[in-house]
Order: C-alpha cells, then structure tokens, then sequence
C-alpha cells in the first residue's frame, strides 16, 4: 500500500487513506453539494417553464442568443487558460502561471460584463424579480451563477497575488499584496463601467469602431482610472526576487481549476436549458 501511495505524485500535498489529497477530497465534496443545489435551481426553473404562469413574457423577444453564446464561448475559453496554468504550476513554471491565470480572469470579467449587461437590458424591457415567476427562477438560477464566477475570480486574483510572496521570509510583501488587490478591484470595476458604454453604444449606434470610440468618450474618467490601474499592476508584476511558489503549491491551482471547470460546466447546462431550449 505504502509503496503504491509513492509512486503517486500528489505536488506534496498529504494524501488520505483514499489515495486522494485533503485538499482534492474537500473541493470534491463540495463541488458535489454544489451539484445538488444547482440541480433544485434548473429542475426548478424547468418545472415552471413546462407549467408556465399567466404572467410568463415571451423570451424570444427578451433574450439575445448572440450574446449569450458570445460570453459562453469566453467562458469555455476561460477552462482552457485554467488547464493551462494547473499544468505550468505543476511544472513549477511560475511565470506561465501567472499569464494563464492572468487570462482566466480577463475571461472570467468578460463573462461577468455580458451578464451584467444583459440583466441590464432584461430590466429595462421590464423583466424583473417580482415581474413574473419566469423572471425569479431566471434570476436566481444565472445570478447564483454570477455569483459563483465572481468568486471565481477573486480566488484567482488571491492567488496571482500569492505567486509573489518572497521565499526571504524576512522580506516584506503584504504591502505590495493589499495594494495589488486594490488596483484590481478599482480596474475590475472601470472596466465593467467601460464595457457596459461601450456596449450600450454598440447597442445604440450599431457594433463599429464608431461605437467604441463614443462609449470610451462616455466613460472616459473609468477608462482613465483603467488605464492607471493596469499600469500599477504591469509594474507591481516585475519581481527580481526568489518566490515561495511552485510545485509544491501546484494542488491549490489544481483546486482552483476544478471549481472552475464545475462552474463551466454548470453554465453549458444553464445556457442549453434555459436559453437554447427556448428555441426549439
């Protein structure tokens, strides 16, 4: 048994009696419970699709298929760049990672932007939480997702963030952490203010350069304070110096990755049920 268990790489992470790592073993139950609670979200809202109430709105004239499969496509992308970066944090290469994770989370905000947009654009045709009971399932089942994603990305900018602790330990860097994660969020947030003008004025004017440049001239003080943000954060990412980071630390990516791919696959359902569905 024990010569077995020595043969498995775990990237030095204690193994249970299982042959699984704590760390695995934990993400896997909860990606397990996670399953059932999205499970009574979908199953919820496709009993009340097949029952429809009174009030139901007729969604092919609401829902924007274009772009719904546009942010889908961004976020199966993002999966790649996720795999990609498990895979160079377990070969040690932390640059690689950083990229990789770097990309997953511009995916990961591109996503977020579209949904914001579209639950934008959805309330202003009057669909609403307390307009009919498609709208609250509706609601509830892609904001829980939302939710999900943008947690997503908060681990992953704690964990690019992480990539840069000194292996001096006498070397200070929570300074340097708390700043890199403010200028994230000041720039995660310009950015959503700048891609929802730019996409209103695409909405308005037509999908052109004519319409980017009018929607970056709405939203011209977050572009600039976008501008500012993502300089601090070009410089802050040039370090000279020894990290602790490595293979060693290859199973917190690895975990990171599978709840990433579970909120991936959970959107493919969410998107085949509730938007592609709606078609047929």
């Amino acid at each position: 048994m024990s010569a077995h268990a020595g043969t498995i790489d775990h990237h030095h992470d204690h193994t249970t009696t299982t042959g699984i790592p704590n760390k695995k073993l934990f993400m896997w139950a909860f990606l397990a419970s996670d399953c059932m609670f999205f499970a009574a979200l979908i199953s919820t809202h496709v009993i009340y699709r097949l029952h429809p109430t009174p009030d139901s709105p007729d969604v092919l004239k609401i829902f924007s298929i274009e772009l719904t499969s546009f942010s889908t496509f961004i976020l199966l992308m993002s999966s790649l760049l996720m795999a990609l970066a498990v895979g160079a944090s377990q070969k040690g290469k932390v640059e690689a990672t950083r990229k990789m994770i770097l990309g997953t989370i511009f995916f990961g905000l591109i996503f977020l932007g579209c949904q914001v947009y579209e639950f934008n654009h959805f309330v202003h045709l009057g669909l609403t939480l307390k307009s009919s009971m498609f709208g609250a399932t509706f609601y509830t089942l892609t904001g829980t997702h939302g939710v999900h994603v943008a947690i997503g990305v908060v681990w992953l900018v704690l964990t690019y963030i992480r990539t840069f602790k000194p292996a001096d330990a006498s070397k200070s860097w929570i300074a340097r952490a708390v700043t890199q994660f403010v200028a994230f969020s000041v720039a995660t947030v310009a950015f959503m203010v700048v891609m929802l003008a730019v996409t209103h004025a695409g909405a308005e004017h037509g999908y052109n350069l004519g319409a980017l440049v009018k929607g970056v001239e709405h939203s011209l003080v977050a572009t600039i304070v976008f501008g500012v943000s993502s300089a601090i954060l070009v410089a802050l990412s040039r370090s000279s110096w020894a990290v602790d980071f490595g293979e060693a630390n290859a199973i917190d990516v690895e975990g990171m990755g599978l709840y990433w791919h579970f909120v991936d696959i959970v959107w493919i359902i969410i998107f085949t049920v509730v938007y592609l569905l709606e078609y047929l």
